[in-house]
């Protein structure tokens, strides 16, 4: 008994020790899963402060797009800038409607394709952008505790191999391995859990916002529509006007 305290006694049992004695698989394990765990933390101070600012964004440009102002004075505004999010679709729309127009455009029909075509790949790419890096905390959630759990069962396997030279089950020879092992999985849950968390959230929130952005999209377009129907149909009675054989009474 004197022996078993003696040796429980001057075994080290803090983090740092585990990690130290721990074997090399193990300890690849651990180093890969705090790693994991920098890189979700990273993930999730960068999308917070981007979801804040995009929605910053978004209501600053929305309330100057339906103050009143000039589709071409905004325009000319937002055309020479880095857009993003709402501002990007309207500055691609807007640039596919005067290019159109600098270029004769015939079909009311053609003119509105060619606008719903430029505004659904930007919506697209600011979309994909609002996402990236959001299958990283998928990854990480869901494949962290089953890593921790490997470097677990190999320090497990050391106890008992530990077991088997030393022909002893002394708690003392045991409970260090087992400790080792079990931190493994601790590391791998602390690197899960908030990645698990951080991805629910972050997902609902870029939905969200592209919901706002493709709604955004549906009511520019069918704005454009009515200015198409405008300037187009005026034109288009003139050419059919102009084509007709001249009757003589």
């Amino acid at each position: 008994m004197e022996q078993v305290g003696l040796a429980a006694a001057t075994t080290d049992v803090s983090l740092w020790s585990l990690f130290m004695q721990a074997g090399i698989v193990v300890k690849l394990v651990m180093l890969g899963l705090i790693a994991a765990s920098v890189w979700t933390w990273a993930i999730v101070i960068d999308k917070y402060l981007a979801y804040g600012r995009a929605r910053r964004q978004f209501d600053k440009f929305e309330q100057v797009f339906w103050s009143g102002q000039s589709l071409e004075e905004l325009y000319r505004t937002l055309s020479e800038r880095n857009n993003t999010g709402l501002a990007a679709i309207f500055v691609a729309a807007m640039r596919e409607w005067k290019k159109s127009f600098e270029r004769g455009a015939r079909s009311p029909i053609g003119l509105q394709m060619r606008i719903d075509r430029a505004m659904d790949v930007t919506l697209a790419r600011e979309s994909e952008y609002l996402s990236a890096r959001l299958g990283s905390l998928a990854t990480i959630g869901s494949a962290g505790p089953f890593i921790g759990l490997f470097g677990t069962v190999v320090g497990i396997m050391t106890s008992f191999q530990a077991i088997a030279g030393s022909k002893s089950t002394n708690l003392a020879v045991v409970a260090p391995g087992i400790a080792e092992a079990l931190l493994a999985t601790a590391i791998g849950l602390v690197a899960a859990i908030p990645a698990v968390i951080a991805y629910n959230k972050f997902s609902a929130d870029a939905g969200k916002l592209s919901g706002r952005m493709e709604g955004f999209a549906d009511e520019f377009s069918a704005i454009l529509s009515r200015q198409i129907d405008e300037k187009l149909q005026p034109r288009q009675a003139a050419q059919e006007r102009s084509r007709r054989p001249w009757v003589w009474l």
